[in-house]
């Protein structure tokens, strides 16, 4: 019953916005819907860690400990999201961006994409799970065009183009597990892509097969993702869309397609062995990396910059899943939590930069801790938080991930890691003293107030960032049987 109330939820939500034209409480019942999503995979989560996983309607939905962290996941940004959704409205339509028309098609959107989101994570199938993803990609291209620019018309087809053809690859992959299943089926069971059949025979898959569909698994579903090289739409889509939908797609749609690719990693490990997948997985990850430490050095727009650094933390994901232990795949996961808090963070304050000073070009935006002391407070440390400082979880998940990496014997990967995060967080660094403390134009009237509706939540997800890092024990059992289904 949970498992259909988590996609019941937002979907009722999406008929609700969409049979009444846009008002403020329409965007708030979007954020209600959110927090009854976050609860119910609290709940998902606490019955995971206890007792087998939870099936529903017949076996299509499945909840692990896996599945059951990422509605988690989902439930927590998407909440931040929505929390901003008629605050974002009112100011597009009050400026002319957007129409009260555009603004209910927007909210509608928004729905559909946090349910395909669930889908993904919930279904049993590994068929459903593609049909989802790709699902997502059709609702989110209209969500980067909203503001119907130039550029946003021209992020959005980018978008589309390559999250096509990396998910038309990634349905190659998939097809060409169920022939591999397809060959040992007969003796065993009926061939499915259902998860528990699939890793039942995993081991008797043929090699042959299995490698070429992992790879073609991991560009496929690694261009959703944001690993180099089909990385090239993420930039610009973030850049362009509402920053509600930023942090949507940065803070949780990359680490949902993620989490596919650690599903077929298990696969994979199963039935060709650790060394293949990890290989491929090192290549996509330093790769990204290196990508990343460049561009945001060179970086001018403050939501390219934060774009760049979801490639860069996508890298990291990617290195910790190639070590594959449980050590490994614990802080892979907690990583996928902190940053999804923190981009939501970063890309929800971008939003509320661009519209108190009319830009998101760094040269243009500067002494923000003067002038808006609170708004400017939550970047810094938003900032702080994504470059790795102690006491925030991405601290503790990128030491964990290196340690596990070094107990694998790829210490040699962690010596790239940290060059390249030392190039990032030069460059980070630059750009940030310019935002927060170069000269800029002084107030006439003193310091401007940031309004509670934008300093509560996301000081409060920062909070709750901190003390995730500190405090481990309510994640600790979670995130162990989470790692313990990608490795069992």
């Amino acid at each position: 019953m949970l498992c259909v109330l988590v996609l019941l939820i937002p979907l009722l939500t999406t008929v609700l916005s969409a049979s009444f034209a846009w008002r403020a409480w329409v965007g708030w019942t979007t954020a209600a819907s959110s927090a009854s999503i976050l609860g119910l995979g609290i709940a998902l989560s606490v019955r995971a860690t206890s007792h087998a996983p939870l099936m529903a309607l017949h076996g299509a939905l499945r909840a692990d400990a896996l599945s059951s962290f990422m509605v988690v996941v989902i439930g927590t940004v998407s909440l931040l999201a929505t929390l901003f959704t008629p605050r974002t409205m009112r100011q597009e339509i009050e400026s002319g961006v957007t129409t009260v028309r555009f603004a209910r098609r927007y909210v509608v959107l928004m729905q559909v994409f946090i349910t395909c989101m669930l889908m993904a994570v919930l279904t049993a199938n590994l068929g459903v799970l593609w049909v989802s993803i790709e699902a997502t990609t059709i609702a989110t291209t209209f969500l980067v065009s909203h503001r119907r620019t130039d550029g946003a018309y021209e992020a959005s087809w980018k978008y589309v183009i390559l999250c096509s053809i990396g998910i038309a690859l990634a349905f190659l992959g998939t097809v060409l597990v169920y022939f591999a299943e397809l060959h040992v089926g007969s003796l065993h069971q009926s061939a499915s892509l259902d998860w528990t059949s699939v890793m039942a025979i995993a081991h008797h898959l043929n090699p042959s097969v299995m490698r070429l569909a992992f790879a073609l698994l991991v560009l496929g579903y690694g261009t959703k993702v944001g690993l180099v090289p089909m990385h090239s739409w993420l930039p610009d889509a973030h850049s362009q869309a509402p920053a509600p939908v930023s942090a949507l797609m940065s803070g949780v749609l990359l680490t949902v397609a993620f989490y596919a690719l650690l599903r077929f990693k298990a696969i994979a490990d199963a039935a060709l062995g650790t060394a293949f997948p990890r290989t491929l997985l090192i290549v996509v990850g330093i790769a990204s990396l290196v990508l990343a430490s460049g561009m945001l050095i060179a970086q001018r727009d403050l939501k390219r910059m934060l774009a760049y650094s979801s490639i860069e933390h996508m890298g990291l994901l990617a290195l910790g899943a190639a070590a594959g232990t449980p050590l490994a795949i614990a802080a892979v996961l907690l990583h996928i939590l902190g940053h999804g808090i923190t981009k939501s963070v970063l890309f929800l304050s971008s939003g509320e930069i661009y519209h108190v000073e009319g830009t998101t070009e760094i040269a243009k935006i500067s002494g923000m801790l003067a002038r808006r002391p609170v708004l400017g407070g939550v970047f810094g440390f938003g900032l702080m938080a994504l470059v790795g400082f102690p006491p925030f979880s991405l601290f503790v998940s990128e030491l964990s991930m290196a340690r596990a990496e070094v107990d694998v014997g790829l210490w040699w990967v962690v010596a790239i890691s940290l060059a390249c995060l030392g190039a990032i967080f030069g460059a980070i660094a630059m750009h940030a003293r310019q935002l927060l403390m170069g000269v800029g134009p002084s107030p006439s009237e003193g310091p401007t107030a940031t309004a509670r509706s934008v300093a509560v939540p996301l000081v409060t997800a920062l909070v709750i960032c901190a003390v995730i890092g500190v405090v481990a024990w309510p994640l600790q059992s979670l995130l162990h049987s989470a790692a313990h289904v990608v490795v069992p």
